[in-house]
């Protein structure tokens, strides 16, 4: 069974930076797709950011392009996200997302999530 890690959540005014990172248990971490999601109070959960199993381009959502990294260490089964010039509007819950393709389907597990506030 496949169980996923947060951390580095945490409270930071407006234009800190903060790294989080999701480590990954149970299964073979290259095969599968990592990304991160978020949610807010009232919101509904948003893709934020993902990366696939043998790296490559990423993908972000508008609003944390150029801001937000995604990357990967394969070799210590995490995945991180790089958070710069962090706004108040990003302040979310962040959760972990990795997705396996195979035959029969796609399958997904969360991580239980890290808090991040911004303050102005």
């Amino acid at each position: 069974q496949v169980q996923l890690v947060e951390s580095g959540g945490g409270l930071v005014q407006s234009g800190d930076s903060l790294t989080l990172a999701c480590e990954f248990f149970g299964g073979a971490f290259y095969d599968y797709t990592m990304g991160w999601f978020r949610q807010a109070p009232g919101r509904e959960r948003e893709f934020v950011a993902a990366i696939r199993g043998s790296g490559g381009t990423p993908y972000y959502t508008d609003s944390v392009k150029g801001r937000f990294t995604i990357s990967r260490d394969n070799a210590k089964n995490t995945v991180y996200l790089q958070m710069n010039s962090l706004k108040p509007e990003d302040t979310a819950v962040y959760y972990c997302k990795a997705d396996i393709i195979r035959a029969y389907g796609t399958t997904a597990y969360w991580g239980q999530g890290t808090q991040v506030t911004v303050s102005s």
